[in-house]
């Protein structure tokens, strides 16, 4: 899991429970250490995402064993009806989603702040 992703996860955790998520407490939570300028950008760019509180893959030793005593076809059987694969692609699509939100969100302003300047003139 990259510093990002734990920053994300820390600022969605506080969030589900309530608490607006700040500096001070995100790195608090931090396990790994960071960049205080990397927590303010990460946190300045977060947009709620609640369903994204754990790390994409939660039981990466588990995995890690099954791979060492499965074959392949037995493991990937094993992560669908667990609903690994699932959880994956919802938590991967959900991250994809909220970036286009937040490029969208800038898009506008970007619109908004030209056509405040060109009615200027």
């Amino acid at each position: 899991m990259t510093v990002i992703d734990e920053i994300l996860i820390c600022a969605n955790q506080l969030a589900n429970a309530g608490k607006k998520p700040t500096v001070a407490l995100i790195k608090a939570k931090l396990t790994q250490r960071a960049p205080l300028a990397m927590v303010i950008t990460t946190l300045k760019n977060w947009q709620h995402q609640p369903e994204f509180i754990a790390p994409l893959i939660t039981d990466e030793q588990d995995v890690n064993a099954d791979l060492s005593t499965h074959n392949t076809s037995e493991l990937l059987e094993s992560l669908l009806e667990n609903g690994v694969i699932k959880k994956v692609i919802q938590q991967s699509l959900a991250i994809e989603l909220a970036e286009l939100k937040k490029e969208l969100a800038e898009m506008k302003l970007l619109i908004n702040n030209l056509d405040e300047q060109l009615t200027k003139k």
